[in-house]
């Protein structure tokens, strides 16, 4: 290589390079590219700590789905833990979990060779490999615990054949292929072994706050439990903190799960009771059982709430969940949901829920406010019904009077309904035109409830509307749903956590029981069939009693959407604010917040739509 110099310096004294040397130095080079090439690609596919979020797919933890979510990408990246390969699986995404219809990612052998692909699942269940293959395969390799499978995808794909990845509970759904298959085609997802799991996919970015150094933790967990051999069991244990304990603040709290159990404790929360009560008596025994005090019911005020796929839950480091002290319960209720649809026996137990708290208060106390719609049967829902849309709504008077200049925060949201529940969401209003949504999921389960931290702070001043909508389904029903507590009774219901803490802790509306009353009436006036309006008669038979045609129909979607409503704008002894609260007109919206349109990714161009050869060994026959 000839020396470098500059115009007019003199020739550089060091002696020239040979040939040998200087090709030994070109192919080192190229070696060292290639081992930085290599390292890049691998560190291109993620491992181990790069997948913070966990669950397992199936009750008996064969499957074991790992994740992380990267924003500026848009994209999700995937780790699936296979203990037992067979002759592969199915794994994907559907709008409620069925198995048609689906966006599925698929590895399957024909006993010799084995393959990877995107694919999707018609009407009938038929799968078919995708034109546009969006499950981006990054690597496959075995451990000793099993077979590691990883893979990316885009949030959106603009594929009509493809999940759109969104904010709220996303129906993963996976296949156990237990016999060789010489094609995608020849797979019959009707005749696998199969299952669905529900988790929040897209987790928010959270800064972990700093904890304090004088933080204590306290286990509310169940005392050696053995898990009742049935599909479904709520089981209720009470707990007490210690005699005298002064105010804290909870700032954090997490999961603790007995190891083995993973897959059977579907969700647990703590609920502290009511102060009103000097005493509550020990229980420790099914939610459901007869023999479970009636005061229990008393204890709804939710200190701590988690769902399978959750993380810990952080308090923002400038406010803190109160607990303990004047004015508050020493008695506390843990719940947890056990779903054993395998039917395990003898399995014990002692899960619960973690509390980090400190004595050094923060400079707000936390607060829970209602919003939504108030548990009354004058709310219902037509038997029969694909999607019926009922609103609540807290209203700009209510603000005006409740909230401090300064306003709230909300940085958190647990959604709720019962079993027809569909989709929910909460818009902040201003001036009429909505301005931001607070929360919302619109592939919601009533089987799967959490306290999700949302993505960025919510700030809501007086004279700001909070309307939450609920839609719900009852197509498997014969007759009308009417709003209650009973789990046939429906709830639409957003428990909104923010600070500071104000006296509001109720903010929610019902439809005006006068302008009810004129729709039954006109029932009456236009059906052959007698609908009983008399006093005597509860508003839910007067409901049951209504012919469904699609005039009855009709009238009840529109009464909903015009009619004045009831508010409550409660403190938290269940007493209104003072002022006028029948008879108010709903909110006017003048201008409505946009669809967020999705966000193609860049196309890779032309993809053929042909599976992936693996080469993961001969895989086992039965």
């Amino acid at each position: 290589l000839p020396s470098m110099q500059t115009s007019g310096s003199k020739p550089c004294p060091c002696p020239g390079f040979k040939l040998r040397e200087v090709a030994s130095m070109y192919f080192t080079m190229i070696a060292v590219f290639l081992v930085i090439l290599v390292v890049a690609l691998q560190g291109s596919v993620p491992r181990g700590s790069y997948f913070p979020y966990k669950v397992p797919l199936d009750p008996q933890g064969l499957l074991e789905l790992s994740w992380n979510v990267s924003y500026p990408e848009q994209a999700v990246n995937f780790q699936l833990l296979i203990r037992d390969l067979q002759f592969g699986l199915l794994f994907g995404m559907s709008d409620r979990g069925e198995f048609e219809n689906a966006d599925l990612a698929v590895l399957w052998s024909d006993g010799h060779n084995s393959y990877f692909g995107d694919a999707w699942s018609d009407a009938e269940g038929q799968l078919h490999m995708d034109s546009q293959q969006d499950y981006q395969l990054l690597g496959a390799r075995r451990a000793p615990e099993g077979l590691y499978l990883l893979f990316r995808r885009a949030f959106s794909t603009c594929d009509p054949k493809d999940y759109l990845i969104e904010d709220g509970t996303v129906h993963l759904i996976y296949g156990i292929l237990e016999k060789p298959v010489h094609s995608l085609q020849a797979i019959n997802i009707s005749a696998i072994h199969r299952g669905l799991q529900r988790v929040q996919l897209l987790k928010p970015n959270i800064t972990v706050p700093e904890l304090p150094s004088d933080m204590k933790t306290m286990e509310i967990t169940a005392p050696d439990v053995v898990i009742p051999s049935q599909e479904t069991t709520y089981w209720c244990y009470m707990a007490e903190l210690p005699d005298g304990f002064p105010k804290h603040h909870i700032i954090m709290y997490e999961p603790v799960i007995t190891a083995g159990n993973e897959a059977l404790v579907h969700h647990m929360e703590v609920f502290q009771c009511a102060a009103e009560f000097d005493s509550f008596p020990h229980y420790n025994g099914p939610c459901d059982s007869k023999m479970k005090p009636d005061r229990l019911n008393y204890c709804r005020h939710v200190l701590a709430a988690w769902a399978m796929g959750a993380q810990a839950f952080y308090y923002p480091e400038e406010a803190g969940l109160a607990f303990g002290g004047p004015g508050s319960s020493r008695y506390l209720r843990l719940e947890i949901h056990y779903h054993n649809p395998l039917v395990f026996k003898g399995r014990h137990d002692s899960s619960g829920i973690r509390l980090y708290y400190t004595a050094t208060l923060r400079r707000y106390d936390a607060g829970i406010m209602e919003l939504g719609l108030v548990y009354t049967p004058v709310m219902a829902i037509p038997p029969g019904e694909d999607a019926f849309i009922l609103t609540g709504y807290c209203t700009d008077k209510c603000t005006q009077l409740a909230l401090p200049a300064a306003g709230i925060r909300i940085f958190a949201s647990q959604l709720h309904t019962h079993l027809a529940g569909r989709k929910v969401v909460t818009v902040l209003s201003r001036d009429g035109r909505e301005r931001q949504v607070v929360n919302a999921d619109g592939h919601y389960s009533p089987h799967f409830q959490e306290i999700r931290m949302l993505k960025e702070v919510v700030a809501v001043f007086p004279g700001d509307e909070l309307i939450t909508t609920c839609t719900y389904n009852t197509e498997d029903r014969s007759r009308a749903t009417v709003g209650g507590f009973g789990i046939l009774e429906e709830m639409c219901v957003n428990y909104v956590h923010y600070y500071p803490q104000t006296q509001l802790e109720l903010c929610k509306s019902a439809v005006d029981p006068g302008y009810l009353h004129r729709y039954f009436n006109l029932v009456n006036r236009f059906n052959d069939e007698e609908v009983c309006t008399c006093p005597q008669v509860s508003i839910p038979q007067q409901f049951f009693s209504v012919p469904w045609n699609t005039f009855n129909r009709d009238v009840l979607k529109s009464l909903y959407g015009f009619a004045p409503i009831s508010m409550h704008c409660n403190k938290s002894s269940a007493v209104r604010f003072p002022g006028e609260w029948e008879k108010q007109p709903l909110p006017t919206i003048t201008e409505r917040l946009r669809e967020p349109v999705p966000r193609c990714p860049p196309s890779p161009g032309p993809q053929p739509s042909t599976p992936i050869p693996l080469d993961l060994g001969k895989l086992r026959r039965d």
